[in-house]
């Protein structure tokens, strides 16, 4: 009880910050000092806001640009809340930028045209294919244009050693939502109807499900997800995914990888499947209500309404939204009752490391620019 009286706590606090007015201002040289939730890298102060942004909890943020000098912490965006909504202590700290959310600014919620290139800025990690390209220009092309790119690191012709020289690495980043799921009586949840959609295939595909059916072995990774549905979509999000199975006792989705074979046998509660190449995913899986499904955490806010539709269409409105958890008449604490949990993770491009490098030039994929 006492852990659930701590989340409510957060929780309301977490809503009064949309109360705030939209502040897009950075403040230069300046280190809103404390009050850090967690430590994503960056490439710059702007990148570093749409982190802040996009995560549940942040209402500001200070990122160490690529001046910094008193250690190697370059490009560190450092993400930060606390219970006043603003910065408590502000310091004068040469070689950041510090600034605030944009979770009161609407317009400014869209996912924005990355088209600058980095000069001597590498993207390590995160790979899923290379090739050789002409220029950086020709890499970023190549990444805009492949359905998993989200950004690249080009290596030009002056790196050494030679023997890679004007290598394209291509990288990803998650862009369908994650959640820890659990079976919990009295609770529905879903998603929103308008997640962002792919931009750069008209056709829609639905995919292959194979029901009470598993493909044994070959896993790459284990994933929660709401359904079969959550899943394909999950693993057609992965490069290296070949196809999945899932299991509805437990949430758990296994995307494998094995481009060579595909070996199934018959399993009751399991249902197996093949994603989406090269078209736009079909968005019904979006469209479904789980009774007796609860999301975890990741709340932006709740607010009370008297209904699991009421709930869905506030998520679905909302451009910050992406699931949602209602609990209803029948959920074990009254306190919970009534309410729902407007929810999301971040989605936008984000390499898990970036570091100073010579000739080499980074950046991200075009498809937000169309």
């Amino acid at each position: 009880m006492g852990t659930c009286l701590i989340l409510l706590g957060l929780l309301s606090i977490c809503s009064l910050c949309f109360s705030q007015e939209c502040d897009q201002e950075f403040i230069e040289n300046v280190d809103f000092l404390g009050s850090d939730i967690t430590t994503l890298y960056s490439l710059d102060a702007r990148h570093c806001q749409q982190l802040c942004t996009e995560h549940p909890s942040c209402l500001f943020f200070t990122f160490l640009r690529h001046d910094w000098t008193r250690d190697n912490s370059n490009f560190y965006c450092y993400l930060k809340s606390n219970p006043s909504l603003k910065p408590n202590v502000q310091i004068p700290l040469q070689g950041v930028t510090s600034g605030f959310s944009l979770k009161n600014c609407p317009s400014e919620l869209q996912q924005p045209c990355r088209s600058k290139l980095y000069q001597n800025v590498d993207f390590p990690w995160a790979d899923y294919k290379s090739l050789f390209t002409s220029s950086d220009e020709e890499c970023q092309r190549v990444c805009t244009q492949d359905p998993h790119c989200r950004f690249f690191t080009f290596v030009n012709g002056d790196f050494t050693p030679e023997t890679i020289r004007y290598k394209c690495h291509l990288k990803h980043s998650w862009s369908v939502p994650r959640s820890p799921v659990k079976r919990e009586v009295g609770a529905v949840s879903g998603f929103s109807h308008k997640l962002q959609k792919t931009q750069y295939f008209g056709t829609v595909c639905q995919g292959k499900l194979l029901l009470n059916t598993d493909i044994p072995g070959h896993d790459i990774e284990n994933l929660p997800a709401a359904s079969a549905e959550h899943c394909r979509a999950l693993c057609t999000d992965k490069p290296r995914c070949t196809y999945f199975s899932y299991t509805s006792d437990n949430f758990q989705c296994y995307l494998k990888g094995n481009p060579s074979v595909m070996v199934t046998r018959a399993k009751v509660g399991v249902t197996s499947g093949i994603p989406v190449h090269f078209c736009q995913m079909d968005n019904s899986w979006l469209l479904v209500s789980h009774e007796g499904v609860s999301f975890q955490g990741s709340d932006l806010r709740f607010e009370s309404m008297d209904d699991p539709d009421t709930c869905q269409r506030t998520c679905s409105t909302d451009p910050l939204c992406q699931f949602y958890t209602y609990f209803n008449e029948s959920y074990s604490n009254s306190a919970f009752r009534g309410r729902c949990y407007l929810k999301r993770v971040i989605t936008a491009p984000a390499p898990p490391k970036v570091k100073k490098l010579n000739n080499v030039v980074s950046g991200f994929s075009l498809k937000s620019c169309v």
